[in-house]
């Protein structure tokens, strides 16, 4: 019974790994207007197909605003399936940048402040992101536009997937580590004088850290915090979020670290620091973050 699990996976795993690399094909082969329509229609068919994770969607949303209504509420998960499909076919489209100024015509990033801090100190610096906006497009345009970074990231099941995505983040220098080295990889790459992005609204496997998250207990990643005040290096929030116009803006808000050094109490006190942040863009924009998943699932006991 192993082996046909294993093998019925393992086709499982090519069959999805075939519609990735077609939907890649088609969508750099559409204009950017055909994509953007085609991105709305498959939001549109999941929204519709999978009521157990719209429900999810719609009571994670409901549960963090209140005060809206039922309809205001569907009305913005639709919306939430719709960017999320936009967010993945532009990640598929990211062959398509080739230079500096194909990222430009995309995206505006507003990074002086974060360079200039780490160019200050001579060491490196962390931008701590979420799953908000398109956060795989940020990464790819600030190694075309800035410097080459490195992204911390979770290894998917589907290793051919996961394989193609990897590519898609190095396609013009960028580096990958993955979460479970990311303490000792990072802070060897940071004290270098590295560039390391970081998911700061995940959650902690082993529980470790709670603390409010929109308006509920969660399971936080001291992973940022850890590796900023070790290394001793700049903190800034970086979120990237879809415009009317379709093009993207970057923004970057400096957490302040001067009066933390390096012990358990600052490293949660940071943390606090940077997910507050977080959390300003979360409710100012809430069809940008990922409300697909159950980030309320290890809340504190």
């Amino acid at each position: 019974m192993d082996f046909v699990k294993k093998r019925l996976e393992s086709i499982g795993q090519k069959i999805v790994h075939r519609l990735f690399l077609f939907l890649g094909f088609l969508v750099r082969s559409m204009s950017r207007e055909g994509f953007e329509k085609l991105a709305h229609v498959l939001g549109d068919v999941v929204f519709f197909l999978l009521r157990t994770r719209r429900s999810l969607v719609e009571s994670n949303l409901a549960l963090t605003f209140p005060g809206k209504s039922a309809a205001e509420i569907a009305k913005l998960a639709r919306k939430v399936y719709r960017n999320q499909a936009v967010n993945l076919l532009e990640v598929l489209r990211l062959p398509l940048l080739k230079n500096a100024e194909d990222a430009a015509a995309l995206v505006d990033l507003d990074l002086d402040d974060f360079f200039a801090g780490t160019k200050a100190l001579g060491k490196g610096g962390i931008l701590v992101s979420a799953h908000f906006g398109n956060w795989e497009l940020t990464g790819v345009c600030i190694g075309l536009m800035e410097t080459p970074i490195t992204v911390v990231a979770k290894k998917l099941k589907n290793r051919l997937v996961n394989r193609e995505i990897n590519a898609l983040r190095r396609i013009h220098g960028n580096g990958v580590i993955y979460k479970k080295r990311a303490l000792r990889d990072g802070l060897a790459l940071l004290r270098n004088g590295g560039i390391l992005t970081i998911l700061g609204d995940q959650s902690d496997p082993r529980g470790g850290f709670f603390m409010d998250f929109l308006g509920r207990e969660a399971s936080v990643f001291l992973g940022p915090a850890f590796l900023a005040l070790r290394a001793g290096v700049p903190v800034f929030v970086a979120v990237c979020r879809r415009q009317e116009n379709g093009r993207y803006l970057l923004e970057a808000e400096e957490i302040p670290t001067d009066d933390l050094s390096f012990s358990r109490e600052n490293v949660q006190e940071l943390t606090r620091r940077y997910t507050r942040v977080l959390e300003k863009y979360i409710y100012r924009y809430p069809e940008e973050w990922f409300w697909l998943h159950n980030r309320w699932k290890r809340g504190a006991d």
